[in-house]
């Protein structure tokens, strides 16, 4: 199945790369167009209308990271970085600042239309709740509409991407999620690399709720995954 008229914008500064990328994805039914330029493809990407973005790390005058940091201040377009590093701190700060996808170089021009079609296809995780404009656990309050969080009613400051974990673990509180489930329901797309990066942004939010709370809302359940407990 075809995904046609979406348009891509790659941000890619190795010409060869960009020309290979912009002719396979063409065939698939994209209509493309290439940047090589780190501060032109930000002012690009602002003021022109795309539905998803394929974005390099290291560009010429302004690098992937901080043009994801910056777009995400404006627009939730779709972002995948595409980057030849393969470090889970690099892909856990292009996550954080706001990529919806991480893919490393080389990689398979399918695995690479997989994720750009399960990004397109934009995951609003909607499930059964008694009350959605608000969420608690236990003396913790989520507010869905305004991706705030509150315990003991002071507010607590998470990245979109901890908000978004979170938000999922307690729709399904008193569910042991395994990390394959949580990486494909959270981060919209079945991940085909290392899951520790459900482990690393697990750590990060027991470090701002159950440490400073000394209240438990994350259980671990050994060889399985995580739970959010009432």
């Amino acid at each position: 199945m075809h995904v046609d008229y979406k348009k891509i914008l790659i941000v890619e500064d190795e010409q060869k790369i960009a020309r290979f990328l912009q002719m396979e994805l063409e065939h698939e039914g994209f209509e493309i167009s290439i940047e090589s330029n780190g501060r032109i493809a930000l002012d690009r990407i602002i003021q022109e209308s795309y539905d998803l973005v394929l974005l390099d790390i290291m560009l010429p005058e302004m690098g992937g990271i901080e043009i994801c940091k910056r777009v995400r201040e404006l627009s939730e377009v779709r972002i995948i970085m595409v980057t030849a590093k393969d470090d889970i701190i690099d892909k856990v700060t292009g996550l954080d600042t706001g990529a919806d996808d991480y893919i490393t170089k080389p990689f398979a021009t399918q695995e690479l239309i997989a994720r750009i079609r399960a990004a397109l296809r934009k995951n609003t995780m909607v499930l059964p709740s008694s009350n959605d404009n608000e969420l608690r656990v236990k003396n913790l309050v989520l507010y869905p509409e305004r991706y705030e969080v509150y315990i003991d009613q002071q507010a607590v400051e998470l990245t979109k991407k901890e908000y978004d974990l979170l938000e999922y673990l307690i729709r399904n509180r008193n569910i042991v999620l395994n990390r394959e489930r949580i990486l494909q329901e959270v981060w919209g797309y079945d991940f085909m690399g290392n899951t520790k990066v459900v482990d690393v942004y697990i750590r990060y939010l027991r470090s701002k709720l159950d440490e400073r709370c000394k209240q438990k809302y994350i259980y671990t359940v050994r060889g399985v995954g995580y739970v959010v407990k009432d």
